[in-house]
């Protein structure tokens, strides 16, 4: 995992317990999995409109929010980038036709996924 990356996740990990006063990822955390996920859906949104624009850098600037906020909703369930990234891995080298065949309707844990809450 990049360097960016891991001290992204250190400065979340060190915010899930911050005021959210003092921090913006702090106040994403205390409103709660809804409010992350509306997030996630509005930065979703914000980087299509870039990219039909075809502003290059506008496109760069949303994605970079889209992973951000991303990477608070992982780390609500206890994941991070390397999660993401060990499923890159896994799937490297299988077709994507190959590979959402192989899925039997879910994601390669499958059903009984733990919850946040349960981790």
């Amino acid at each position: 995992m990049s360097d960016v990356l891991q001290r992204v996740a250190q400065t979340l990990a060190s915010r899930r317990g911050a005021d959210p006063a003092s921090s913006y990822a702090a106040s994403l955390y205390a409103k709660g999995l809804d409010a992350m996920c509306k997030k996630v859906a509005e930065e979703a949104a914000e980087t299509i409109m870039a990219a039909k624009d075809g502003e290059r850098l506008h496109l760069v600037w949303e994605v970079t929010d889209l992973w951000f906020h991303s990477l608070v909703l992982l780390s609500h369930f206890g994941l991070g980038a390397e999660d993401v990234l060990t499923e890159f891995r896994r799937r490297e080298g299988i077709s994507g036709i190959e590979e959402k065949a192989g899925r039997g309707g879910g994601p390669a844990g499958g059903a009984g996924q733990q919850t946040g809450e349960e981790r």
